[in-house]
């Protein structure tokens, strides 16, 4: 323990620099106004944001971006519980006891417990993520290529089965992403592959416009289609500071979220989404009076909102112990890492301990921020929710035509951003969800390194993926997933069949 804390002292004089300070404090302020905003997501934010760090260092650039990514689960509650629009997926079911708080007049304790608990789930997150990195990197430290390529495989399974939608669409974005990965020139050999002599690709489809394209382009378009009824609850929001009751009821609930968040985080997905639902219903069901839940009772806000606050944090632990994203924000970051030169994973305590701890210390910084701004802000949140969206969507789209373009001064750039904008629309429309596809586009080169690598030291034999005890259990875990998401199919099938013979 003694070196965790000397560590994380030197990562506190690192991020308490006046500039990092400052990175921080952009970060979780546009990560709380974009939670605040319904329908932009951290995801968008970030993208957009990614070619504005290149002329800072790494340790500046990880900051400000995981802090949009953490302060966007704390603003969305700030429109779940006012206008009764989910701001970020996660708070998806803070609505249904938070905006009834607001209805009897007691939105103030609503946002104040939601603020204070996530704090604590953040803050507490933090803090299991530092204890378990050290530990968790020494374990991924004996992982060869074949167990890295079997952890891939099954964290884009996990990403496939635990999209929106069903397993066979997600599965399909993961192959498109993974052919996406493949193009421009061979990792190896140097040869050109699906480039069709078009200059501009040889390096690859670049991630920033492409990102930029399937979440900030396409969420213009679909919102375009209709507008967003956005009911305001007109009551003056005071008693911020939750009551000693208010405490009494929520405390318990804090913890368990914070827990269990932080351990849902930990696996490749949606991890957020599904620590706030997991924690309502566990809640609800321990809850004396679960009658009451959906009528306004403040445990059902306070668990949800340190779920999804831990959440963010645990699923920062595949990241930075296995190089591995558990999500397509993080998936990003991973990306913006590598950019810099920073490869995540086992060796970056030992070969970028700055940031590192930097990045752990930074964390501690954002969720104090955090806590010490969302409240008195709220009434500014409250009046950037009545902004106009025939305001706030040309304001987005000109970014991402600034953002897109100013990453290499190429016109080449907008056209591949506005081409994923039109193929993201697309696929909403179609309702397959472009989460799997990203992080199977990040994935794919490590991916085919390490597919690459073990058959170079197996001379060609497969099996050494199942004479590697790590590696067997992840594609054993793989194939049960699959087999998990092909039953409903078949039960469907059967059923089918029956009716057809009666």
């Amino acid at each position: 323990m003694g070196a965790i804390f000397e560590n994380l002292s030197s990562g506190f004089l690192i991020c308490l620099q006046p500039l990092n300070i400052l990175y921080c404090l952009i970060g979780v302020v546009t990560g709380t106004l974009i939670g605040v905003l319904p329908g932009i997501g951290p995801l968008a934010a970030i993208s957009l944001l990614l070619p504005t760090t290149y002329g800072i260092s790494p340790i500046s650039s990880i900051i400000m971006l995981a802090g949009i990514y953490y302060g966007a689960q704390y603003g969305g509650s700030t429109t779940s519980i006012l206008v009764n629009i989910p701001g970020e997926s996660s708070s998806v079911v803070t609505c249904l006891d938070g905006y009834q708080m607001a209805r009897k007049g007691r939105a103030g304790p609503a946002l104040g417990i939601s603020a204070f608990g996530s704090y604590i789930g953040g803050t507490l997150g933090v803090i299991w993520l530092m204890v378990l990195a050290n530990p968790l990197a020494k374990v991924a430290l004996k992982f060869g290529p074949p167990e890295y390529f079997s952890l891939m495989c099954l964290s884009l399974i996990f990403a496939a089965y635990l999209s929106k939608g069903s397993v066979t669409k997600g599965l399909a974005m993961v192959g498109v992403g993974l052919f996406l990965s493949t193009i421009g020139l061979d990792i190896m050999t140097g040869q050109a592959r699906f480039t069709f002599d078009i200059p501009e690709i040889r390096d690859g489809i670049g991630i920033v416009p492409a990102v930029m394209g399937l979440f900030g382009i396409s969420e213009v378009l679909i919102n375009l289609e209709g507008r967003l009824d956005r009911d305001f609850i007109e009551t003056q929001i005071r008693n911020l500071l939750p009551t000693l009751n208010d405490w009494k009821n929520s405390i318990g609930a804090i913890f368990r979220g914070s827990i269990l968040g932080f351990l849902l985080g930990i696996i490749p997905g949606s991890g957020a989404i599904l620590a706030s639902f997991f924690s309502y219903s566990i809640e609800k069901k321990i809850s004396k009076y679960p009658e009451k839940f959906g009528t306004g009772v403040i445990e059902g806000v306070a668990g949800p909102e340190t779920a999804n606050n831990s959440a963010s944090s645990g699923s920062f632990i595949p990241l930075l112990t296995l190089g591995i994203p558990g999500n397509p924000v993080t998936a990003i970051l991973l990306a913006a890492l590598m950019i810099h030169g920073i490869q995540p994973g086992p060796l970056m305590l030992h070969q970028s301990p700055t940031v590192f701890w930097g990045f752990i210390a930074s964390m501690y910084l954002g969720n104090t921020l955090l806590l010490l701004l969302n409240l008195p802000l709220i009434g500014i949140w409250v009046k950037v929710l009545r902004i106009r969206y025939h305001i706030l969507f040309p304001l987005i789209l000109l970014f991402c035509l600034i953002g897109a373009y100013t990453i290499n001064n190429s016109a080449a750039d907008i056209l591949i951003m506005v081409l994923f904008g039109v193929i993201g629309y697309i696929m909403r429309k179609l309702q397959y969800e472009a989460a799997p596809l990203v992080m199977a586009y990040v994935l794919g080169p490590l991916m085919e390194t390490a597919l690459r690598q073990s058959l170079v030291i197996s001379e060609g034999r497969f099996d050494i993926f199942i004479n590697k005890p790590f590696s067997a259990a992840f594609l054993i875990c793989a194939g049960l997933l699959l087999v998990i998401a092909t039953i409903p199919f078949f039960k469907r099938r059967k059923l089918l069949e029956v009716l057809d013979i009666d």
